[in-house]
């Protein structure tokens, strides 16, 4: 009985460790495998220290990004990695910062941190001026199309696009119109020109009639 105890105690404690095994690896884990910075934002000759953070989650400081223009790599087993977990489907809100003594914390760059976003379990994401970083994720992968997330994507890709056409309709009527506008005051200066020239060869020929009249009346 002690022996099948054992055993059965083993068992469950192996079947535990088994689970828990697998639990971790179905989470959707989020390392940072790269970053380059090109900027920093404190005045004060300091190094900088930088941190990431998703809304709702703990801060993760980056302690050995300290140089500009210098790509740091990192293999995932680092003591601060890793950055985060991404639910099933939903994005996060996460963003790059860096510690300000005097006020505020400067922002790097915020944004949506989704699944979907990964490419053979990498993602880029890149701010002009700003940073250049790869995140890897292994059990991310791109949204299927039809599914919830990919429709909603979709109609937000459409959605945009009706916005960009009606702002490229709306500047091109615009363009017609001051074009129009345009065309109409020359062509009315146009006229007004030869109008005035008009009335100026008429006074002249009024001119030259009286002169000619005066000329007579001092012949007789």
């Amino acid at each position: 009985l002690a022996c099948a105890f054992m055993v059965m105690s083993g068992y469950c404690e192996l079947t535990s460790v088994s689970s828990f095994d697998a639990g971790s690896f179905s989470s959707k884990i989020v390392t940072l495998e790269s970053i380059q910075i090109f900027t920093t934002h404190e005045w004060l000759p300091a190094k900088p220290t930088l941190y990431f953070l998703c809304q709702g989650g703990n801060r993760t400081g980056l302690p050995d990004v300290k140089k500009v223009d210098f790509l740091y790599t990192f293999n995932g087993d680092e003591s601060w990695q890793p950055l985060t977990e991404l639910p099933e489907r939903k994005c996060k809100r996460c963003g790059l910062y860096e510690e300000d003594q005097i006020k505020s914390d400067d922002v790097f760059d915020e944004w949506e941190l989704c699944p979907g976003d990964f490419v053979d379990g990498k993602y880029v994401h890149f701010k002009e001026k700003e940073f250049n970083a790869t995140f890897a994720c292994p059990l991310c992968k791109p949204l299927e199309e039809g599914s919830p997330s990919s429709a909603s994507k979709n109609e937000a890709t459409a959605h945009g696009m009706n916005v960009a056409l009606v702002i490229v309709i709306s500047a091109l009527v615009s363009i017609v119109v001051i074009s129009g506008a345009a065309v109409g005051y020359k062509y009315w200066q146009k006229k007004k020109r030869e109008q005035e020239q008009a009335r100026f060869l008429k006074l002249f020929e009024d001119g030259d009639d009286i002169e000619d009249e005066l000329s007579l009346g001092n012949t007789l």
